[in-house]
């Protein structure tokens, strides 16, 4: 008969994940852990350079080339370092967002003018402030918002080499149970 232990994970901000249940003498691959809303969610959606112009909302890649997929338990973590990521939002219309994020609303439309670019670029610089490896993770609302994804794919075209794409974003935050809060815009 197999043992089953529950395992409770408390992270670095002091909150408490739901518990999870775990074979014991099992070990669970690191990369399966928790997981929220659809951020692991499979669609057979092929990595794409491009930037999405049209239906926003659809399934998206696993993976984004040039940069990273966070997950909400890693994410977490980050957030708990003595230097954090920065935060950023990119979804449209006013919503609540993670707890600490910057909102550049419309700012993952894959049409941006030549002065929209130019700001958002000047936006994350000022993030950045100048460095280039600065973490920089880009979130919208879920696992079907391409918006953070065009967000990260223009971040990584402008040099960026530690740029994160939080597939999850606002749902599985939410899901979760972790800090969220009244969106305000930043100019950008």
């Amino acid at each position: 008969m197999k043992k089953i232990i529950i395992v409770h994970v408390v992270l670095g901000l002091g909150l408490a994940l739901p518990p999870t249940v775990v074979a014991q003498g099992k070990p669970k691959p690191a990369d399966t852990g928790l997981s929220y809303a659809d951020e692991d969610r499979d669609w057979g959606i092929a990595p794409t350079m491009q930037l999405r112009t049209e239906n926003v909302s659809a399934p998206t890649p696993r993976q984004i080339t040039g940069g990273r997929v966070v997950r909400t338990v890693e994410l977490q973590k980050m957030l708990a370092a003595k230097e954090r990521p920065y935060l950023i939002d990119v979804a449209t219309g006013t919503h609540r967002t993670l707890a600490g994020a910057f909102w550049l609303d419309g700012a993952g439309a894959g049409n941006l003018n030549a002065e929209q670019q130019k700001r958002f670029l000047k936006a994350i610089a000022s993030f950045a402030a100048g460095r280039k490896n600065r973490a920089l993770v880009f979130l919208c609302e879920d696992a079907q918002c391409w918006l953070a994804h065009n967000a990260a794919r223009r971040a990584i075209a402008a040099s960026y080499t530690n740029v994160m794409w939080y597939r999850g974003g606002v749902a599985a935050w939410r899901a979760a149970g972790l800090p969220m809060a009244q969106a305000d815009p930043f100019a950008w």
